[in-house]
């Protein structure tokens, strides 16, 4: 991959483009987190901003794109967080609940993501072949494989395990979420507890 390219500031262009999308984004956030997805329409996210109806589209189509773009946006900065996490792990233990208290630990901590989740569990369920996502679990499966080459973990079938750890993550953090407040420990230790048993069985 050829090295970035370090374009120099930002064009007072690029900056407008740049403060429109996250404007958009910012008031759909709040628009899905006070109405949900299912309510929602482009014409709501609108008059959360000073923008012209016309110029929503030059961004997203729909408010699909928009709520997409919510979830990958944190999908994107708690992989970083899991994946140090694991990668920080010298035994087994370490390994599994780094990784689900990393991520349990965002959900909770970035209030915006939480209350998105609260309010929209069943369309973020629809999203789980969303690149983003995907792209969680494939990083996951290599983790796994490097593991079970440094002898951290037993054999397995990597594949299946990143897809069960990622949605066991995902539907207990959804149900952290519509807790008040957030059972980060307990979500981490049952996540812990099953993951742990099911890697040592397999081996």
């Amino acid at each position: 991959m050829p090295p970035a390219v370090d374009r120099g500031p930002l064009t007072k262009r690029e900056r407008n483009k740049a403060a429109n999308r996250e404007a958009i984004l910012q008031a759909g956030r709040e628009v899905f987190v006070e109405m949900g997805f299912g309510a929602a329409n482009v014409r709501d996210i609108v008059r959360r901003t000073d923008l012209a109806a016309g110029t929503f589209y030059n961004y997203f189509p729909d408010k699909e794109s928009v709520f997409r773009a919510l979830v990958e946006e944190s999908a994107t900065q708690v992989r970083v967080r899991v994946r140090e996490a694991r990668r920080r792990a010298t035994t087994l233990v370490e390994f599994v609940e780094g990784g689900f208290r990393a991520y349990f630990e965002f959900v909770n901590d970035d209030r915006d993501t939480l209350e998105l989740m609260r309010r929209n569990a069943g369309t973020i369920r629809a999203l789980f072949d969303e690149p983003a996502i995907g792209a969680g679990t494939e990083e996951l499966r290599r983790d796994l494989d490097d593991a079970i080459a440094a002898g951290l973990l037993p054999g397995h079938d990597s594949e299946y395990m990143a897809a069960a750890m990622v949605g066991a993550g995902i539907e207990l953090a959804l149900s952290m979420s519509a807790r008040e407040p957030p059972d980060v420990e307990g979500a981490t230790a049952l996540a812990t507890s099953l993951f742990i048993a099911g890697l040592r069985a397999a081996g």
